[in-house]
Formats: C-alpha cells, structure tokens, sequence
C-alpha cells in the first residue's frame, strides 16, 4: 500500500527541533520494559463468558508478539502493508497493534459494531492485506460476515478468525512456535503507523494517518496533564478500535510500562468489581460511563478506592454527572476535546476537574494550538463563538488517498469543523458543529450516508438526520422525512430497510418523523437548523 503523508513534511525540523517529535516508536518502549520489568503485569484481559482474566507479563506479552511478527512475516505481510483487525477489547487486540510495529505493517484497527455495507469499503479502499475478526462476538457471527464479503476483497489475502477452527484460525495461523526469524524492517518514526476511519460528512470515511511522532506527542503531553506515571493502572473499557481506545488505554500504558486492564462488554458493576480487585487508578471513556458508573454505586455497589481520576471525551459532561461521581466515588472527572485527526486537544487539569470540567472542554496540551476565526479566518475577542482551528505536534498526517480534503491552511491551521469559544485563562468550550456529524454515546454517526441510504427508498422524496438530547448517550439519532405521493413509510419500515441494507445498527434512527414537507430556504436548501430546534424538544424515556 502506498502512504502519502502529506502533512508531515511542513513540521518535521521544527517539531524534532522543540523536542515534541522524540523519533520514537512503541518498540523501543516494549524493549525498556523488557529490560526494567520483565515479569510486570503489561496487560489482564477480562472476557466475557470466560471465569478468569488473561495475564501476561511483559515478557509473556513480547513472546506473543515475536511469533504473531514472524507468521505475519510468513503469510507476506511487511513493510506499509495494511492489517485490520476488527477485535473487541482482548490482548490478541494489542499482541497484533505492537506486532503490526514490529515489521513495519500498518494497523488498521475498525470497530466490532460495523457490518459489511461499512467493511467493504474500508478493507478495499485501504488495500487491506490481512483482516483478523472473532469468531462470535456478543452472540454475532463475524466469520459468516467476513467469508459473504471475501468475492468483493480483491485485495485480501489472508482471512483469520480468533477462536476459530482449522487453518484459518488466529491460534494456528497466527500463534506457532515454528516461525523462523526472517529479516523485516521496524516502523519508524515517520512511518505511517496507523490508519482508522473516521465518520465525515462527505458519506464515504476518512481514512486518517498517523505515524510514531504524531500520535507519541499526543500520548506524552497527555500523560503530563493528566498526571499519570508508570504506577498506573489503567482500564480499557472503551472501544480499543476508537483513537480513545487505542491511544490512551492501549498504546499509553506501554509508553509507562504499566498495566492495561481490559474489558470487552462493558458493565458497570463488573468494571467497579474489575476496578477494586486491579487496584485500578485511571480510565478514559465517554461520559455515558461515567453516568452508568454513578448508577451502578447508588444501587448499592462498591466504588474502587484507587480510582481517582477518569477523563471524559466525546461529548460535553454534564454538571451533575461530574459531580455524582466526585460525591459517589471520589472520582474526579476531567473534560477533554479532541477528534481522530489530533488526539486529545484540550485536557482539564485534574487539580482543577471539579471547577472546570463542567464548562470547558479543557485547554490545549503542550504542542498544540487553538484559535477560534469568524467567517474571514480573523479571530473572535475571547468569549464569542467561532470556528475553532487547530494546529501542532499530534494534527495527523493527512487523510489516505485524499489529500484534497485534508482541510489545513498555508499556516497549517486544521479546520475541525466545530464551533466553539475560548475564554481569559485559555479554556475552549464546545457549542456546536458546524459539521453533519451526530455524536451518539461517543460514536460519530455518518449522517450524510444514512441520508443518502435514505434516499433510495421508494417512498421518501426528501430526508434530514439530526440528533436530538438523551441523558444516557447525549444525542440519539432521528430522521426527518417528507414522502412521494399517495407513498407510507413507517419507522418499523426505515429500521427493516436500513438493515437489510447490512448497515452498522447503531447508525439507524431511533426517532421517525414525517412531515408534509421539510423546511427549506427560497433557494431550495434544506434548512436543518430549523429541524434541530424541533429535535431540541424530543425525549427518550
């Protein structure tokens, strides 16, 4: 596959001048920890359906990882070639991410939810050469899924199912002991070492690059911030195949050389159980975890001593939640903002959690920039709303294949696409976004290509997706309708379609509304504030 990292050349000298680009990568981490703490805990893996966790030490981590680097040798996967995995939160997830580094492969990690409508694409358009998925997974069939979709793959070579049976399956294709070693060339630092998707407005995801030094910048101003050490214990409850996931529940802990502590279906009850038997410390998830962490304590169950600090991104926190969690739990919750493209942007001191979190999004970590511009790129006095620019160390590398929507300026200012306000002390706070993307429980749903799913139907002449409020997910997903005539359309109907258009469930509407016609400007242009207003007032029970 080839990597055109458009974005990088621009910032090499001054960022390896201020120290900001270490010319690292997550080997020579793996390589510290096996010489400093060989038989430390790296990673525990809770899995549903099985009574006790995986353990490895770091030793027994990089003996997984040896002989995954040597089969994928073998099957002919080497430097810049593309390997997805489409895992849950086990350790086969980080055994493949640092295996993936170690022979200079790309990973490409996509999220357990997504089905073949969303698949195909991706394992086409990056060119993917390997594709790793479970066997059963919450009670789906993945490996009918991906052996439907192998006549679309002309570019896959190689399909391998965990718990799977026969030659295909992880364990003997992966995990033999009988590979010799064979000469590969590491990941280096301005490599790109990572491709995930990110849902835009375009209709089609974007496929975001990141190298060692994009992402690593990111991960060591944020353990800053955050104030994390090499004595933390960290849980990953949130999607590994989410940058959140990837960055600062997988790849941070190995930075520290410490602990990740995994869990694949997320529970509250069992993740304070998880927390106080691991002496969990730290986690980072979306404020809907923090809401069900509240509920599960007020029913009675126990919170983990050691846990002091959880940083929310994805959405703004809610006042009360950070404030029930303080109360319950003794757990400050810090505020963040940041998107695939950048990482974390903007953290909330944890010193400063309780004061700030619930009106700011945090303020820029080191090596990184914000300014807010109004409508001719100038900026906005400190309290008005404009558009928030980005600019630094962790902005990505470009979009593959696409470097035409890569939305950066001659003075490297990224666009976000958000509205926002920044304030005397240098806090920004989130209040809109000006682009088509409804965030459901930290997810981005892709309203464009559901609209246009939409379309196809029979019976709708015209359709806008919006969100509208939930206390659980923050926004859920509606769908406003107008039909052809003498034509019905029923939410059991759109549900029915979508679906057996093979689509990720959790993208379908959740609300139906029909109207006689949706509300558009002289011009023709539909005008969806006007709908969000109306959505402003729906609830969910």
């Amino acid at each position: 596959m080839h990597f055109d990292p458009v974005l990088l050349a621009a910032r090499l000298q001054t960022m390896k001048a201020a120290g900001l680009w270490r010319d690292e990568t997550i080997n020579l981490h793996l390589q510290q920890a096996l010489e400093h703490c060989p038989d430390k805990t790296a990673v525990v893996a809770y899995r549903s359906g099985q009574t006790t966790p995986t353990r490895l030490s770091y030793r027994e981590l990089d003996n997984r990882v040896e002989k995954v680097a040597r089969s994928l040798v073998a099957l002919g996967v080497g430097s810049s070639d593309v390997v997805t995995f489409q895992l849950p939160n086990w350790w086969e997830f980080i055994v493949l991410q640092l295996a993936c580094a170690r022979i200079g492969a790309v990973a490409n990690p996509v999220m357990p939810i997504f089905r073949q409508h969303e698949l195909r694409f991706m394992l086409n358009f990056g060119e993917s050469k390997v594709f790793v998925i479970p066997k059963l997974y919450r009670g789906f069939d993945y490996e009918s899924m991906a052996r439907s979709m192998l006549p679309d793959l002309p570019h896959l070579q190689h399909l391998i199912i965990v718990d799977g049976e026969g030659d295909d399956s992880f364990e003997q294709k992966l995990l033999r002991d009988d590979m010799p070693a064979t000469p590969f060339t590491p990941i280096q630092p301005d490599d790109v070492m990572l491709l995930m998707y990110t849902s835009g407005t375009t209709g089609e995801p974007k496929g975001v690059m990141h190298t060692s030094n994009t992402l690593f910048s990111n991960l060591y101003a944020y353990a800053e911030r955050m104030e994390l050490s090499g004595e933390e214990v960290i849980l990953g409850a949130s999607p590994l195949a989410h940058l959140t996931g990837y960055g600062y529940l997988a790849s941070l802990p190995l930075i520290l050389n410490t602990t990740t502590v995994l869990q694949d279906v997320w529970d509250p009850q069992q993740a304070l159980a998880i927390a106080r038997n691991e002496g969990v410390t730290f986690s980072m998830a979306s404020a809907t975890f923090v809401a069900d962490l509240c509920q599960a304590v007020e029913q009675g169950v126990a919170p983990a001593p050691s846990f002091k600090k959880f940083n929310c991104a994805g959405a703004p926190i809610p006042p009360i939640v950070i404030e029930r969690a303080y109360r319950l739990m003794d757990l400050r919750i810090s505020s963040a903002w940041g998107m695939t493209e950048n990482g974390a942007v903007t953290v909330t001191d944890p010193a400063r959690a309780l004061e700030r979190s619930g009106n700011s999004d945090g303020r820029p970590l080191p090596g990184m920039e914000v300014i807010v511009v109004d409508s001719t790129n100038n900026p906005v006095p400190l309290g008005e709303v404009g558009s928030l620019r980005v600019r630094g160390a962790s902005m990505f590398a470009g979009y593959l294949k696409r470097p035409e929507l890569n939305s950066t300026d001659e003075q490297g200012w990224f666009d976000t696409g958000d509205q926002a306000f920044m304030d005397a002390e240098g806090f920004i706070r989130i209040v809109g976004r000006s682009k088509d993307v409804v965030i459901r429980g930290g997810e981005n749903i892709p309203v464009t290509e559901i609209e246009n799913l939409l379309y196809k139907h029979p019976a709708i002449a015209t359709v806008a997706v919006v969100g509208f409020p939930d206390r659980r997910y923050g926004e859920r997903v509606c769908a406003f309708v107008s039909l052809k005539p003498k034509q019905q359309f029923s939410f059991e109907e759109m549900s029915n379609y979508l679906n057996s258009l093979q689509i990720t469930k959790q993208y379908i509407p959740e609300r139906l509304e029909i109207l006689p016609q949706l509300p558009m400007t002289p011009s023709g242009k539909l005008q969806k504030f006007k709908l969000r207003d109306i959505a402003k007032n729906y609830t969910t029970e």
